[in-house]
């Protein structure tokens, strides 16, 4: 996606309300989030490519097509070496560094049932030693459906609030992010957008990219919509 078009025609989608004939479907279908934040990515994943972004293991990533509707897949173990604890499998926005944001997308968990069964979310993401994520886990307990920070050791839970467990099943599910750097905010909702299933307060990283993966498990992932303020990456 070219840079002008990520500054330009997304924000006057956000801020005017009206999508132009040139942008894709992803921007005209842009959900509303509650912010007004400008809308600096989408993908709905229609082109059959994923150039837009940068997984940890190119190999265990895929563009699968149900029906007439092309998703995102990762379908099999990443083989990556982490520096520290943390999830095998990710797969990160090409290019974009952000502050604050919204993250909404939609995924699918393709493991079967177990205690652990998980998707995550990665955001602040740094390098490998240094990131946020938010683990979706079948059954809560120190180590899952939390939220964690990565800071050049093994993953530490910093939610406040979380729930029993993520409630997976085989059918396609709501996810979103609300990030506010400034106060050290972040909130998790799935399914319900009005409650948030997961909170948390931290301030150690202001600035990262955005992405999708599991910590160990597979799944399926849909129209991801990134709205917020993009940063340049320090140097």
């Amino acid at each position: 996606m070219p840079r002008f078009y990520m500054l330009t025609s997304l924000v006057s989608v956000v801020l005017c309300g009206a999508a132009s004939a040139a942008d894709p479907p992803c921007v005209k279908n842009a959900p509303d989030v509650g912010t007004k934040m400008p809308l600096i990515f989408c993908d709905d994943f229609q082109s059959g490519s994923s150039d837009k972004w940068v997984p940890g293991d190119s190999k265990a990533w895929k563009m699968t097509k149900l029906d007439d509707n092309f998703v995102f897949e990762q379908f099999q173990q990443s083989k990556v070496q982490n520096p520290v604890r943390s999830p095998f499998n990710r797969c990160l926005i090409k290019d974009v560094t952000v502050g604050d944001f919204v993250l909404d997308l939609k995924f699918q968990s393709t493991k079967k049932d177990y205690g652990h069964r998980d998707l995550c979310l990665f955001f602040g993401f740094q390098d490998p030693s240094h990131h946020y994520y938010v683990h979706f886990g079948k059954v809560t307990d120190d180590h899952a459906n939390q939220i964690f920070i990565v800071n050049d050791k093994p993953r530490t839970k910093i939610s406040t609030k979380t729930t029993a467990g993520t409630n997976w099943d085989d059918e396609w599910h709501h996810a979103r992010i609300v990030r506010d750097v400034e106060s050290g905010n972040i909130e998790i909702y799935f399914d319900d957008m009005q409650t948030p299933v997961m909170t948390a307060t931290d301030k150690t990283f202001a600035w990262g990219q955005v992405g999708i993966g599991s910590f160990d498990d597979t799944g399926r992932f849909d129209d991801v919509y990134l709205f917020g303020h993009e940063v340049k990456k320090p140097e």
